[in-house]
């Protein structure tokens, strides 16, 4: 280690140190494998040492030599070289997909060295793929369990080289996700779909395919303002519906100069402050009667959306400013476009669902081992619908 300090400090002495780490970390796994340490004879070992196995580590300093520890008849890997991250094997195998396929959109050749994987064989692409969509699909597909009392849609766009009869020609089709927060008050990812358009059809199969998974107890759902989910939400939930206070408060600012925009913005958001519906109700028709005569515009989109950006008012107040728009979702959309850009132009729907829905793997797994919940147990308890149970008293 002192040969290794050394040494001018550079690129090769951090991946030399780096290596030095790992091999030391090795020996003190393998001896708690084996019972022994090496050189170490005890009649009690638990396995017998079979020499070395070089691979080759990717780093952020670069490629790491490793010497890693080979087992008699039990199967060994360092810990801490954990696998690749699921969007990154995704994101690798769509590459190469598309490599196989004779698809270039983009300089894939310096992508695919950027990623640390030139030369991959066909077979290893297809091991990788199996092993993705094994386990996307065990996430995307298995019963939804308890009540699920708010729910997030939203859907994105990609594009996809279509198959049949229009095969070869490039289409963006709609990614749609959904999030729930479950009588825990904890998030979850609880579905992905692909679509042609996001026509009432579509979502109204969407959300089918959710409840047929048993999605239950829904009482609110946000998104944004389209017919098509307001219509489905209605049809498939009979929940109530939450038009996203972002993007409305978008729409009417649209309508304003830039120098009225902070004062339209001050004027709405005051409705937006009450304590509760009915009061919230009549600060939004005063903001919009005060603005009709010399902006009819700002008050006629007011009137028309009066119930629905104002559904969240009906909810608890602890709840309210997690409820009224779609930005956790918007965020993690943000997410899937930043690594579906990459790509391009995927070749099939398949490598869409691989790559989102590794996406969305991940994410699930950061939200389960968060130790805060979304929404506070104490606060959600109260959205049940149990009623409570009283017992009898008991006589002396």
């Amino acid at each position: 280690m002192l040969r290794v300090l050394e040494k001018p400090p550079d690129a090769d002495i951090l991946r030399e140190m780096i290596g030095f780490a790992a091999a030391r970390l090795a020996e003190m796994e393998v001896g708690a494998h084996t019972g022994a340490g090496y050189g170490e004879k005890r009649t009690d070992r638990l396995a017998q040492r079979n020499g070395l196995r070089d691979r080759d580590g990717e780093t952020r300093a670069g490629t790491v030599e490793l010497r890693i520890p080979k087992l008699r008849k039990v199967s060994y890997f360092p810990s801490f070289l954990a696998p690749r991250r699921m969007a990154e094997k995704a994101l690798t195998a769509v590459i190469q997909e598309a490599c196989i396929q004779c698809i270039s959109t983009r300089s894939v050749d310096d992508l695919v060295k950027a990623l640390g994987m030139s030369g991959i064989s066909k077979s290893q692409v297809s091991r990788l793929c199996e092993e993705i969509d094994e386990r996307v699909k065990a996430f995307l597909e298995p019963p939804i369990e308890g009540d699920w009392p708010y729910l997030w849609i939203d859907a994105t766009y990609v594009k996809v080289r279509a198959q049949g009869r229009e095969f070869g020609r490039i289409v963006s089709v709609a990614v749609t996700v959904a999030v729930g927060v479950n009588s825990d008050g904890r998030r979850e990812v609880l579905g992905m779909d692909i679509g042609p358009s996001e026509a009432e059809t579509f979502w109204t199969g969407f959300l089918r395919k959710l409840t047929r998974r048993g999605l239950r107890g829904v009482k609110l759902v946000v998104s944004d303002a389209h017919e098509g989910i307001k219509a489905a939400v209605s049809k498939v939930l009979t929940a109530t519906w939450q038009r996203c206070r972002v993007h409305f408060m978008r729409n009417i600012l649209a309508h304003a100069g830039r120098s009225g925009r902070r004062v339209v913005s001050a004027f709405v958001a005051t409705a937006f402050a009450q304590d509760d519906a009915e009061k919230a109700s009549r600060q939004w028709r005063l903001v919009a009667d005060q603005l009709r005569p010399k902006v009819p515009k700002r008050a006629a989109l007011m009137d028309e959306a009066e119930h629905d950006v104002l559904a969240t008012m009906s909810f608890p107040q602890q709840h309210r400013t997690k409820l009224h728009s779609t930005n956790p979702l918007e965020r993690l959309n943000g997410e899937i476009k930043r690594r579906t850009d990459v790509v391009g132009i995927f070749p099939n729907e398949a490598a869409i669902t691989r790559l989102v829905g590794a996406i969305l793997l991940e994410q699930n797994d950061e939200w389960s081992v968060q130790r805060a919940r979304y929404i506070s147990l104490e606060t959600i308890a109260a959205m049940g619908d149990d009623e409570p149970v009283s017992l009898p008293v008991l006589g002396d």
